[in-house]
């Protein structure tokens, strides 16, 4: 078993694309890449083929760095048009003993009476469990009779979603398996929150998505039509250098919070100067609006004491973020990626959308290997040749310079 994974993110502004392999209960990057979007806008195809192109760039990127070709991918797609249900089911226990099977019937029992004409079946996923009555956040090896749950079962509109696959395929991509962002950002957070009510943020290029988790289900979501663009579209206005500019300037000059701005920092932009100072304050403005209605979405998608809020998506990399954050909401704070290999907030949908469906497929006792096992290994092999071809080489070099001195180790020091 290879045991990898991988998942992409087809975002307004990017696509991005994860590939990990799991060694034990551990996750190793093994390619990462995020390549410019076009043909696609809030996950509405409005260029097939411009859309085709940057897909296929952001696969071959990771396919050449791994040396397997990727065909087979987890679909992260928007919450924006989901539509979230919860639903009792109950069944027999097959054998005694509660086992990944039994689950997975009981999530078929909660499905089995839904009419899914119009949309497409994204998640069902069990509140806790009772055994017999008896209530347990694991079932499984659990004694019983009768296992029953209350399911979240989370539904999205096919039209927007099969275009995706449509055109995955057109890229030669299949797709097994898809979850929502969101759900991806739950999941990077790697804490216990499976008690808590808490609230995820995603600051996107176009939008912001806000998320209601309790006991780590998504139960409510949000969308507010306003993003990263809004703080590119606002430095233009100011500074008229063009938002691809503006866009650099806020990535690598401004910081989010003006107090931590230099003021004395200045740079030329088409023979303009801009200060840091300045630049700072027309960043922030926005930032913590955006913030500011992000948190009154949150009061109204629940009425629940808020445990935790996260905040991630590629705005929050911006100097001074996290400072500025503590500042506008309390008690929040930004995801932090800790893995190696994906060290950038924009990675953490497709990142956790792994660890998401891997934790699906240990909750049903399931494996799927998404690379073919001879595939891998000659991957390995390949790898294998080329660092035996790369130590061959840097022999080689390092004799012709011993030769040039002589062939005595001891004249190069």
């Amino acid at each position: 078993m290879s045991n990898i994974y991988t998942s992409i993110d087809i975002g307004s502004y990017s696509i991005k694309v994860v590939v990990l392999q799991k060694v034990g209960n551990k996750f190793n990057t093994l390619a990462t890449t995020s390549v410019r979007s076009r043909g696609i806008e809030r996950g509405r195809v409005i260029n097939e083929e411009d859309l085709i192109k940057s897909i296929k760039s952001a696969i071959d990127s990771v396919s050449n760095i791994i040396g397997i070709k990727i065909d087979k991918v987890l679909l992260a797609i928007s919450a924006k048009d989901a539509i979230m249900d919860i639903i009792p089911a109950q069944v027999d226990i097959t054998n005694d003993k509660v086992s990944g099977d039994d689950i997975s019937n009981l999530l078929r029992d909660a499905v089995s009476g839904q009419s899914f004409v119009k949309n497409e079946l994204v998640t069902a996923f069990p509140i806790k469990f009772k055994v017999d009555g008896v209530e347990y956040s694991n079932a499984k090896g659990v004694t019983g009779d009768k296992l029953s749950s209350r399911v979240v079962i989370s539904v999205t509109p096919k039209n927007d979603l099969y275009n995706l696959f449509r055109i995955l395929k057109r890229c030669e991509v299949d797709v097994v398996d898809i979850m929502y962002t969101s759900t991806g950002d739950y999941y990077a957070i790697q804490r216990d929150y499976s008690n808590k009510v808490g609230a995820i943020i995603n600051i996107g290029y176009l939008d912001t998505n806000v998320s209601v988790f309790n006991r780590g289900i998504q139960i409510k979501n949000s969308i507010i039509a306003r993003g990263s663009i809004n703080v590119d579209k606002d430095i233009d206005y100011i500074y008229r250098v063009g938002t691809d500019k503006a866009s650099k300037l806020k990535e690598t000059f401004a910081v989010a919070d003006s107090l931590y701005a230099d003021n004395s920092e200045v740079i030329k932009i088409d023979d303009k100067e801009i200060n840091q100072e300045e630049i700072s304050r027309v960043v922030e403005a926005r930032i913590r609006e955006i913030l500011e209605v992000s948190e009154k979405e949150i009061k109204n998608l629940t009425n629940r004491q808020i445990s935790y809020i996260i905040v991630s998506g590629g705005l929050t990399e911006i100097s001074g973020f996290n400072h500025l954050l503590e500042k506008v909401i309390n008690k929040a704070e930004v995801l932090n990626l800790v893995t190696i290999g994906i060290r950038h907030n924009k990675f953490s949908s497709c990142y956790g959308a792994i660890l998401y469906y891997d934790n699906k497929l240990s909750l049903r006792d399931k494996h799927y290997d998404m690379v073919d096992k001879e595939q891998f290994i000659q991957s390995l092999n390949i790898q294998e040749e080329k660092k035996e071809e790369k130590d061959n080489k840097n022999k080689r070099a390092m004799n012709k310079m011993f030769n040039f001195f002589g062939n005595k180790e001891d004249d190069l020091w």
